[in-house]
């Protein structure tokens, strides 16, 4: 973890990050972590740049030392109604609202903040830079993935846990061949355009 961030002077401090914008289905997931300051955990990193095993472990270890950790998601529907932004700002809310512990400040990663009860800051990079944001990118990235292992056992034909809901030349070749399942996004372009709306 780089050294160059300079945290906030705050005792409780939770890190915020969400996974699944780009996605054309399923649940963007976000997750809240306040670390133990004197119970380190080793290798945390942005969740992209870690192997699937890696996450996984880490995941566990991040469960289990944490302070306290929470998720947060904003469903298909509710991403169609409010779009995407405004659906993660909610779902990063739901996050913070879920732990059990009320942090003093809440860094979240990229160039927005959602409408929280404390203070908070917005860190772009912040999954490569504040270990915080990057176990929450960890427990996101997992819950998120796993949820799509779930929808390919229920939807084989997509694809799901290879292309992960992500708008790949698989993801359109099945929708075409397919249609839409009730998980997709429908104000996605193309979605919609699958759907005739």
């Amino acid at each position: 973890m780089s050294t160059n961030f300079i945290y906030p002077n705050a005792h409780l401090i939770a890190g915020v990050d969400e996974v699944g914008r780009g996605p054309l289905v399923g649940a963007v997931v976000t997750a809240a972590v306040i670390l133990a300051p004197n119970n380190p955990i080793e290798g945390l990193a942005d969740s992209k740049k870690l192997s699937e095993k890696k996450r996984l472990l880490l995941a566990e270890e991040i469960k289990a030392k944490a302070l306290c950790w929470s998720l947060g998601r904003a469903e298909p529907e509710e991403i169609d109604r409010l779009n995407i932004l405004h659906a993660t700002m909610l779902a990063m809310q739901r996050a913070v609202a879920g732990l059990n512990i009320q942090p003093d400040f809440v860094l979240v990663d990229g160039n927005r903040i959602p409408t929280l009860p404390m203070p908070a800051q917005a860190v772009i990079k912040g999954d490569s830079l504040v270990a915080e944001i990057s176990a929450a990118s960890i427990l996101a990235k997992v819950a998120r993935d796993q949820e799509m292992a779930e929808l390919d056992v229920q939807y084989p034909e997509y694809g799901f846990a290879k292309h992960k809901g992500y708008p790949t030349k698989l993801h359109f070749e099945k929708l075409e061949q397919f249609g839409a399942t009730p998980f997709h996004r429908k104000s996605f372009a193309p979605v919609k355009k699958i759907l005739g709306l």
